[in-house]
């Protein structure tokens, strides 16, 4: 089930907020942990014990090392069991057939496959993951207090709005909201703008401009002109980026209806000067928790300079392999490493001294970063990177251009906080975002109707 749905937006929607805003606040957890169960199974049934599992576990190992909190060598066992089951899910899940398939490879051996039909990806787990074993860590650093019930625990882990595709919410973030929160009619308010707002990203720019990046694909890479393949990965640039925010953005509007207040995950990553500002704007929850969880652990900065540079190298290999089990992620993860590292050396203070080439810079090298993420086989990717190269002539693009120039416009603009100037404004307003944001549902809502089953990218992650 998908944000983007009929099925989301008149059934499982108005069901579960009506008898969640009717029942006393004592029970309102309990409705959002069975609702959220609900939620995941309508869409991985048989990935249902695993959730179960990973919840369990990680609770009876927070309460065991409460219990156990002056024997230091039973708190580390429960804190390592809880982890290894939590994170070999994982492992075995998303990277199994990938280190199989190496081995095969490598050693011209003949190990079978996992069947992909039964031992697919389940949802969300990179990101319930990780917010599992944050929790756990964090238990076991003593620097929060264990949750003792079990609903508000499985509340947290699988709080529907953030389930599938983040942002990655920390137990800290919700720990208070998840005790004692109050649902105002200004909240809602603001989480149905929220709500909408993120949907059109999702219907009317991401599915939209993605069309162009699917005809290119389409055509064949080795079939387009140089300035068609330049405006296939511009359109697939936008389209990952609509996608993922406009489920971050729907999440947090969702929460907001809840009573809680979800983490930003983007601010304008497209406005940025440097690859450094770029990701402290692109995905923030994820690169706060390898900063939190695996670069300050390693040593962060306050080692010497060869050792940063290593721990740099190993949040940004881990970060390219935490999206997916292929060879592009890890070159992806690997690429933004130099990057950054070029930047940190020399680089960042000569990007300060002119906002317009420091902006194309950016661009440029953004745009190289998602032509490694989006194909994953790595002989078409470089049949992309021949043609984007190699200055191929032709008019094809033309056409292409004609056909998707209002929504390249609206997705430059969108990508600017151009429209948040004018919504705060313009919506100050009551009668004139009331009336914009209704009319803006109904577009999206036709869209919806008219198009095919369109699920979001990052649940592929």
């Amino acid at each position: 089930m998908v944000f983007s749905s009929l099925l989301f937006l008149f059934r499982f929607l108005p069901i579960v907020f009506l008898i969640y805003y009717l029942v006393p606040a004592k029970l309102k957890n309990t409705v959002l942990f069975l609702a959220s169960l609900f939620f995941y199974t309508w869409g991985e049934p048989k990935f249902f014990p695993v959730m179960l599992i990973s919840i369990g576990v990680n609770y009876v190992a927070g309460l065991l090392m409460e219990k156990y909190d002056q024997k230091e060598g039973i708190r580390r066992a429960c804190f390592w069991f809880s982890f290894a089951v939590t994170l070999g899910f994982l492992l075995f899940f998303k990277y199994t057939n990938f280190f199989l398939s190496n081995l095969n490879a490598a050693f011209g051996l003949s190990l079978p496959l996992l069947p992909a039909s039964e031992f697919h990806l389940p949802l969300g787990i990179s990101f319930y993951t990780f917010q599992i074993l944050a929790y756990t860590i964090d238990v076991y650093r003593r620097k929060i207090k264990v949750e003792h019930n079990l609903i508000d625990f499985g509340a947290f882990v699988v709080l529907f709005p953030q389930l599938i595709a983040g942002p990655i919410v920390l137990y800290p973030d919700i720990s208070r909201e998840l005790k004692n929160r109050k649902i105002t009619l200004a909240q809602v308010d603001e989480g149905v703008g929220l709500f909408i707002m993120g949907l059109a990203s999702k219907i009317l720019l991401a599915d939209t401009i993605g069309s162009l990046w699917t005809e290119v694909q389409t055509l064949g890479f080795s079939n387009v002109s140089t300035a068609l393949a330049w405006l296939g990965v511009l359109a697939y640039s936008f389209q990952l980026y609509f996608d993922f925010s406009g489920y971050s953005l729907m999440a947090i509007g969702l929460g907001r209806m809840l009573g809680f207040y979800f983490p930003q995950n983007f601010n304008y990553p497209y406005i940025s000067k440097s690859i450094t500002e770029f990701w402290r704007r692109w995905h923030i929850t994820l690169s706060s928790w390898f900063r939190e969880y695996v670069y300050i652990p390693l040593g962060g900065n306050r080692v010497k300079k060869s050792r940063q540079f290593f721990n740099i190298f190993v949040v940004w290999f881990l970060t390219g392999f935490w999206h997916g089990a292929n060879w592009n992620f890890i070159l992806w993860g690997l690429y933004f490493f130099v990057l950054l590292m070029i930047e940190k050396t020399f680089l960042l203070k000569h990007l300060q001294k002119s906002r317009v080439l420091s902006h194309l810079y950016l661009i440029f090298f953004v745009m190289i970063s998602w032509a490694i993420f989006a194909v994953s086989d790595l002989s078409m990717l470089g049949e992309l990177f021949a043609r984007m190269f190699s200055l191929a002539g032709g008019t094809d693009w033309l056409y292409y251009l004609r056909d998707y120039a209002g929504v390249l416009v609206l997705s430059v603009l969108a990508s600017t906080p151009f429209f948040k100037i004018l919504a705060d404004t313009w919506g100050k307003n009551r009668i004139v975002r009331t009336v914009f944001l209704s009319a803006l549902l109904m577009v999206c809502i036709a869209f919806m109707v008219d198009s095919t089953y369109s699920p979001f990218l990052y649940f592929n992650f």
